[in-house]
Order: structure tokens, then C-alpha cells, then sequence
């Protein structure tokens, strides 16, 4: 398990540029779960490894 001090948090703006998705999007993911995040009083902060993982994962087949 990594120290946190090792752990580097992006905000969602940043997730959402890494991503190439809307802001929007991201608080989604993080609401649903799909992406592990901590919340800093009223904002969120996604580790950057979770971020990593979530773009490895295979897109699934839409209809």
C-alpha cells in the first residue's frame, strides 16, 4: 500500500483534461463510484492512479 505522501491527487478539472471528457462527466464517474475519489470541503481530488486504471479499462459495448 503507498504512503499518501507518495500519492498524487488531481482535481476534476485535471481529470477531466487527462480524460478528454467534460467536467461534468468525471463528477459522474465519482458519484457513481466507477472512480475512487476524496472530497477537500466542497471540491474533489481523484488520485492519479485511479485515473490511470480507469483509462486501461476496456470501453464496453454500447448497444
Amino acid at each position: 500500500m503507498p504512503d499518501v505522501q507518495d500519492v498524487r491527487f488531481l482535481t476534476v478539472a485535471e481529470v477531466a483534461e487527462l480524460m478528454r471528457v467534460s467536467k461534468m462527466t468525471v463528477y459522474r464517474l465519482v458519484h457513481s463510484g466507477e472512480l475512487p475519489a476524496i472530497r477537500f470541503g466542497r471540491s474533489y481530488r481523484v488520485p492519479e492512479s485511479a485515473v490511470v486504471d480507469a483509462m486501461r479499462k476496456p470501453i464496453s459495448d454500447v448497444g
